[in-house]
């Protein structure tokens, strides 16, 4: 686990691996083997029962008509029938009976239902105590087969995350419906945005919150010997725990309904707020913490002062990677001498496919350079800055004001001695090895005079409260880098390096900012 993670004292939660004993593996083997089609199976049918029913709900409706809730008797007849069916999906999944705590609010108590932990889609289950209230889903999901045509049925609210406006519009939708006094029916929304272990409840979202109406919190808990269910963002596959699932005799479910929640006035002005005590309170009740990792970019982050942690640090996994390949610190020192001239080379040099990186790094395995690439970008090349600086803050190499000086260097290219709102948010996001969305609080702290200078830069990093403590937690290298460090500072005690200090380049960036 990742220093930041172990700092704060919580479990990681993007991480999910069902550990098996031989004998229920074996089981697991025979009953899959029988189960899982004949499951599938039925589910498949299901489904596709349900998707003429889905699509005869709005056919022959006008545009205008589709824009307003679904009434007479495409509601009161083609819903029982979709309903229905919908437990039948997961009845034949294995789910036969779903535990009900509490009571289920009314639409005009609670114009909205914010459930937690978000674990798999097999959560979807809770669509039916819930009456088949409405959701809102990805933009990409519409275009699966059934899939699409039941969120149509269910007159869902559709955003695509990568379209600004449609962010927007989604958010003044949302709104509408939740404050149409009962109009529109009964929204269900899972906070979290991602699914999780459930060991911990990452960040609330603000948009269910944004109305500033009554929220009824509904908890999932899935009381089973064996957690099959969930999926995360690292460890089992989707695909492993339907096979898992389906593998059981049954699954239990259970679904509580907490007291409606009315939000104070503060809380209506401040949805992040609202947010935070709805999440607070669902913890308490799962007794599991609350924390304030979400997911960036894809990227597992806890947020501190505006800036994004990651959880598993690109740079220590890259080091662990180099290490594993048998670089040893003085061929990781030349490895990143090297680097940081190929950086200051030009702008050509910035953007490096993993064939350059592994010419540079002296990888005899072009797959290692592919997973480094793979730890800072989506694609086969890589800004060679990310690497340069993130790496060296964990190595201890240099001292952190020389490592400022060259980060402050590299981007800012045209050399005015500033930089801009957009290059410091370039610069943090290749210290921290991940992007970094909002840095404007630290902006404003740096900036003086208008200009954000190295100098006022290094100042705020080192004597603000918030940010010494990103530097304390983050940038420092661990126990094994240091001892590495030493060791060959020690060797090369007698070399004036113009990078050391004193001739110890540890001695400034192993004492914490104080």
């Amino acid at each position: 686990m990742e220093r930041s993670d172990c700092h704060a004292g919580f479990p990681h939660p993007f991480i999910h691996e069902l550990k098996l004993s031989r004998a229920q593996r074996i089981r697991g083997i025979i009953l899959g083997t029988i189960l899982f089609p004949i499951r599938i199976t039925l589910a498949a049918i299901c489904f596709l029962l349900m998707w003429p029913v889905a699509r005869l709900r709005l056919a022959g409706l006008s545009a205008e008509e589709r824009s307003r809730p679904v009434t007479g008797w495409r509601r009161w007849f083609l819903h029982p029938i979709v309903l229905q069916l919908s437990r039948a999906v997961f009845f034949s999944l294995g789910f036969f009976w779903v535990k009900v705590k509490g009571r289920r609010a009314d639409l005009k108590e609670a114009p909205v239902l914010v459930v937690a932990p978000h674990s798999s889609f097999l959560d979807m289950l809770v669509l039916c105590p819930t009456q088949l209230a409405t959701v809102v889903s990805r933009s990409e999901n519409t275009s699966l087969p059934v899939i699409g045509a039941l969120l149509e049925f269910n007159q869902s609210v559709i955003v695509s995350r990568k379209d600004p406006e449609s962010r927007r519009m989604a958010v003044t939708q949302l709104n509408e419906r939740l404050t149409s006094k009962g109009y529109w029916p009964q929204m269900l929304m899972f906070p979290e945005g991602t699914t999780t272990n459930g060991h911990a409840l990452i960040k609330f979202k603000p948009g269910a919150f944004l109305a500033g109406v009554p929220v009824q919190p509904v908890l999932l808990r899935y009381p089973n010997k064996l957690d099959t269910v969930r999926w995360t963002y690292k460890g089992t596959t989707w695909i492993e725990a339907l096979w898992h699932t389906c593998s059981q005799f049954y699954t239990n479910m259970t679904v509580e309904f907490l007291p409606v929640y009315t939000p104070s006035q503060e809380e209506k002005d401040n949805p992040n707020l609202y947010a935070d005590n709805v999440q607070k309170l669902m913890a308490e009740a799962l007794g599991i913490p609350a924390t304030d990792y979400v997911m960036e970019g894809g990227v597992p982050v806890s947020k501190l002062g505006g800036l994004s942690l990651p959880l598993e640090s690109p740079a220590r996994e890259t080091l662990s990677l180099l290490h594993r390949n048998g670089l040893e610190t003085c061929d990781l020192e030349a490895a990143l001498d090297r680097m940081i001239d190929r950086c200051q080379s030009g702008a050509q040099g910035l953007k490096t496919s993993a064939e350059e990186l592994a010419s540079v790094l002296a990888l005899t395995d072009k797959r290692t350079a592919l997973q480094i690439c793979g730890l800072y970008s989506k694609d086969e090349t890589v800004d060679l800055r990310q690497i340069y600086l993130s790496v060296s803050a964990l190595s201890g190499f240099v001292d952190f004001k020389s490592l400022l000086h060259s980060a402050f260097s590299l981007f800012d290219r045209e050399a005015r001695g500033s930089l801009s709102a957009e290059e410091l948010s370039d610069l943090m996001g290749a210290l921290l090895g991940v992007p970094q969305a909002n840095t404007a609080q630290l902006y404003t702290e740096a900036c003086r005079q208008g200009r954000l200078t190295e100098g006022d830069l290094l100042r705020v990093l080192t004597t603000h409260p918030t940010y010494r403590r990103a530097l304390n937690e983050f940038l420092q290298p661990g126990d094994e880098e240091a001892g590495s460090r030493a060791a060959l500072a020690n060797r090369k005690a007698v070399n004036n390096n113009e990078n050391m200090n004193n001739g110890n380049g540890l001695s400034y960036y192993s004492k914490k900012f104080e």
